[in-house]
């Protein structure tokens, strides 16, 4: 047992002028971000299954290139380019309606909630109502046959734009726009946790329910015929 003498050794300065006051943390649980937690998870557990030899990650959110890092080689690029300096991640910068790789040349590529504020200005980026499409566009061309193609974006049962921060797709509207890459896998992250956390192959009764759900696709690029 400490003595009276040792419990009270002044270990830290205490002033008024460093007073932090967190009051509304005391909650029965932790609450999260379930977009921003869950689909860098579901990217996660791919990126360990294709064990490609370098994955290329077009501004999807940092912490998932930071980690991602400690296992694979990982190419980091966004229009506002950030400074990070990892051993095994390169940061750069790229705008994603212009993607500065030869065509088919990339095995293994992502880009997560990124794609539904390409055009609305809000990122310094010019206004286009179809600089989605053209940066998806850019994204297909870069991926080699065979090659992986991880997406995500916001999804609901209609497509919205909330300008300037964002689109909202449905189901529909993204595999119509990659008709031409084989799905692999689709997943939702609900809006509601009582509907689940990384639902895969959601049913079409939970995607009606959805305004500003997560949609996570992994589409694989089609080889060519003659290969």
């Amino acid at each position: 047992m400490k003595s009276k003498q040792e419990k009270t050794i002044k270990r830290f300065c205490l002033e008024q002028a460093d007073f932090y006051p967190c009051l509304d943390d005391n909650t029965p649980n932790t609450d999260f971000d379930r977009h921003y937690t869950y689909h860098p998870a579901w990217a996660a557990r791919i990126i360990k299954q294709l064990r490609p030899k370098k994955h290329i990650d077009i501004s999807s959110t940092l912490y998932f290139c930071s980690m991602l890092s400690a296992f694979v080689p990982v190419e980091f690029y966004d229009y506002r380019p950030a400074n990070l300096i990892l051993n095994n991640l390169k940061s750069g910068s790229a705008d994603l309606t212009r993607l500065p790789f030869i065509d088919n040349s990339i095995e293994s590529i992502s880009c997560m909630h990124t794609i539904e504020h390409i055009g609305l200005g809000r990122y310094g980026d010019p206004i286009d109502y179809d600089g989605d499409l053209k940066a998806i566009a850019e994204l297909k061309r870069v991926v080699t046959p065979g090659g992986s193609l991880l997406f995500v974006v916001p999804l609901g049962a209609k497509s919205v734009i909330c300008f300037n921060a964002h689109r909202i797709y449905d189901k529909a509207q993204i595999l119509s726009i990659f008709s031409d890459m084989e799905l692999v896998e689709f997943a939702l992250i609900p809006e509601n946790e009582e509907d689940g956390g990384l639902v895969i192959d959601p049913s079409d009764a939970l995607l009606t329910k959805q305004f500003y759900g997560c949609g996570c696709f992994w589409f694989r690029k089609k080889r060519e015929i003659n290969q």
